[in-house]
């Protein structure tokens, strides 16, 4: 899926007829992060053939949020249910987040015993400032909807049976928009953002969680399986 969201969102960048994309998920909850029912069938994970292989897949997360971010097209996250660490980091790439009066924001990264990855912690910082982002990363508590309308996690909240027209109504706003003017504008603020400068520094994302799985404290949810010889 995080490689199919990263091939759809580059691909973007050429579609010319596309002015804005919505990001929703279908069922309950927008995406409730990764599965941790156990046992996850080997057969079902990516087995690498390579330490290289391994650290590709290991940031198919990173590249999916940096394709939504990096995507020409003006994007919109329509968040409903829940919200959580990777469902979380992908709501934050969008340029726009609107969100049900009763949806939930989660990162619960810590408390598994692993750092938050995807590049998302300087998205945080960039949003809603270092001290928020450091009560979201380290106490691992759920937001709900008016704190992260308040915080500036969301741009807008709105009844759940409300919540398709509100993300249509400003998608039709920002579609209506002079089509260069939001392409150029998008480039600035890629351009001027705290976020132009850290592409270097989040590569080692997955260098940083791959650490972390080895200790004692996590629960191995991220492990990648070696390939058998």
């Amino acid at each position: 899926m995080l490689r199919e969201i990263g091939d759809l969102f580059s691909s973007l960048t050429t579609d010319f007829e596309v002015r804005v994309v919505v990001l929703g998920g279908r069922g309950r909850t927008f995406c409730a992060g990764a599965d941790r029912k156990p046992p996850v069938k080997e057969q079902e994970l990516p087995t690498p053939e390579s330490d290289r292989e391994r650290r590709w897949l290991s940031q198919l997360g990173r590249r999916a949020c940096r394709a939504i971010e990096e995507c020409e097209v003006l994007t919109v996250a329509r968040v409903h249910g829940h919200a959580v660490g990777g469902g979380c980091c992908l709501a934050l790439s969008c340029d726009f987040r609107v969100a049900a009066e009763d949806a939930v924001f989660r990162v619960p990264e810590v408390d598994l015993g692993v750092p938050l990855t995807w590049a998302a912690t300087p998205r945080l910082l960039y949003e809603i400032g270092a001290a928020r982002t450091r009560e979201v990363l380290l106490l691992c508590e759920e937001i709900d909807a008016k704190k992260a309308l308040d915080w500036g996690m969301v741009h807008r909240t709105v009844a759940a049976e409300e919540l398709d027209a509100c993300v249509d109504e400003l998608a039709k706003r920002l579609a209506d928009k002079p089509e260069m003017a939001v392409y150029m504008t998008k480039t600035q603020l890629r351009g001027y953002a705290l976020l132009a400068s850290l592409g270097d520094v989040t590569e080692t994302d997955a260098d940083l969680i791959n650490v972390a799985t080895r200790s004692e404290s996590a629960q191995g949810l991220f492990a990648m399986p070696n390939k058998k010889k």
